[in-house]
This record gives C-alpha cells, structure tokens and sequence, in this order.
C-alpha cells in the first residue's frame, strides 16, 4: 500500500469493535431516533426536534475534530438546552438573517455504529450528508456524528449531539440552519 494511503487510512479501534446489533430493540430505537431527527431539521420543525431532546442535552459542533473536553475549547456551537432554544428562537422568529434567509436542506445519515452501551444509554456514531441551497447557491457539508441516547419513561432521548464536520476548520459562513 502506498505510503500515502497508509497515512490517511487512520481508524478509529472503537469503531472497528463497534456494530449495530439489529437484536437489541434499543439500537433501532436509537436509529429510528436519529432518522427523525434528520426529518425534523429538514422540515424546519425545531421546536419538535427541540422535544426530542432529554433535559440537560448537549448540542456540540467542535473546530477541533479531536476534541473531547468542549468546555474548555472554542466550538461552531456549544449549546445547552437554554442556547439550544434560544437558537431555536433566532431561526424561526423571522428577526434575524438567519431565519430571513434560511437554507433548504436534505440530509442523509448512515453507517450507524454502537460504539458505546450503559444500562440506560447507547453513545451511536454515525455519517452525515447534508445538501442545502441558499441565495441560489448548493453545499455539502459532511461530519461524523455522535448521538448519545438516553432511555426513560418518555422513551428515548439526546442527551448529547456532536457534530463532526470534516471541513471544520475551515470559513464558515452563516448557515440559517441546524447540524
């Protein structure tokens, strides 16, 4: 294999460990969870996606891709739910650019992976692509993401959303949408 090659084919051993075991009713909740999610923010229906999270949720886009400790490191976002809903507000209350110009999105999440279980949690990895067009222009953006679920009485829940986008350290420009 070419040195080239070599380099950048770096994996993850918790992911190669991973799977998405189809017996456990919890990853395909997990899943179907995600699934809509992807729905909802596609839809533009932030306040139902904002119901789709457990209190205390964390919403994370690093610039860092291997940062772990989000606290003490500079992000795109770095919501709780108070910034997470006043978010909210700011892309639907039609005051801001962000609502006044809003981008259509489509969006596609695969290569679902358990890479983490606890007794009322799974930690889910997964792909994103999302297509948008805004002021005649269309981007793709990808990330890696990871969902933590939650499991309680009301269901399942995000307790934390971490968006990896594979050009985070790049420009980035107002989105006038959510990852």
């Amino acid at each position: 294999m070419p040195s080239d090659v070599a380099d950048t084919a770096v994996v993850d051993s918790a992911v190669v460990d991973a799977e998405l075991p189809l017996d456990d009713p919890r990853a395909l909740a997990a899943v179907s969870l995600i699934w809509r999610e992807a729905h909802l923010l596609d839809a533009r229906r932030y306040e139902e996606w904002d119901g789709l999270w457990a209190e205390g949720g964390e919403y994370v886009v690093p610039i860092d891709r291997e940062a772990t400790d989000f606290a003490s490191r500079l992000n795109l976002v770095y919501d709780d739910d108070r910034m997470r809903r006043m978010r909210i507000e700011r892309l639907t209350g039609g005051f801001s650019i962000a609502a006044a110009a809003a981008a259509r999105t489509v969006r596609s999440v695969s290569r679902f992976v358990v890479t983490g279980r606890e007794e009322d949690a799974l930690e889910v990895c997964s792909a994103q692509i999302l297509v948008g067009y805004k002021r005649e222009d269309t981007f793709v953006l990808a990330a890696d993401v990871t969902h933590r679920i939650v499991f309680g009485a009301d269901g399942p829940r995000i307790s934390r959303k971490i968006v990896r986008l594979v050009n985070s350290e790049d420009t980035v420009t107002a989105s006038g949408f959510l990852l």
